[in-house]
């Protein structure tokens, strides 16, 4: 799981780095509202915690424009201010929680595991359609028009990653840290070797190739 902490405050966002990471979470570090917002709308995160008070854009102002881009990324918010106006305004704009400084790491962690829980709940509860490819989230069948397409579990996880981003290209690396586990040392021809075989299992007999190689980034299932 990836996710993008904003905070100028280097003792802080020092301290949620090193608290998080030794709890296997891979975690980027902005320091600047505007580098935060940029990396918030063009890189894949699973959770964003972020601090309302920010040289540039400050967290109202960039969990705004995460909203208003579509994505649904989960949003901590952490602040010092803790009016009940202040935190229906950061709810309001969009934010999933709202941490009061000073807070207990433990704390914070009972609330990332929350969001993200909810997150992988209500994405695995339904099913994914790319043309006449089926997902089934919650069965994990897989069909494309009326076969039942027989995958391993790494091919299907490979596959539900890209679904659940669709139309979005994911780097390798992107791929490499959500379908497998972060702490095992891989080269990322290990997920060229496993969208081969899986192009060779969704692609079969079908004259519309669902995988699209996007040069110089990586791998997108295209919807139609």
């Amino acid at each position: 799981m990836r996710i993008l902490i904003v905070e100028d405050d280097l003792t802080i966002s020092k301290n949620l780095r090193t608290f998080l990471e030794r709890s296997s979470y891979v975690v980027d570090v902005a320091r600047h509202g505007n580098e935060g917002l940029e990396r918030a709308l063009n890189e894949e995160y699973d959770l964003v915690i972020l601090d309302w008070m920010l040289p540039g854009k400050n967290g109202i102002e960039i969990c705004h424009e995460i909203r208003k881009s579509g994505k649904t990324v989960p949003v901590i918010m952490l602040t010092a201010k803790s009016q009940v106006e202040d935190k229906v305004e950061g709810l309001d704009v969009g934010a999933d929680d709202y941490l009061t400084k000073p807070f207990e790491m433990s704390e914070l962690l009972a609330r990332v595991r929350a969001l993200l829980r909810r997150k992988y709940t209500q994405h695995r509860s339904g099913v994914i359609e790319a043309a006449n490819l089926i997902i089934d989230t919650n069965s994990h069948i897989v069909k494309r028009g009326d076969k039942i397409l027989e995958l391993s579990v790494r091919e299907y996880a490979l596959l539900e990653y890209l679904a659940s981003n669709m139309g979005i290209a994911m780097s390798r690396e992107d791929i490499l840290t959500h379908v497998w586990d972060e702490n095992i040392d891989l080269f990322t021809n290990t997920v060229d070797v496993h969208i081969r075989y899986l192009r060779k299992k969704i692609d079969v007999g079908s004259k519309k190739k669902l995988i699209k190689t996007v040069k110089g980034v990586g791998y997108m299932l295209c919807k139609d």
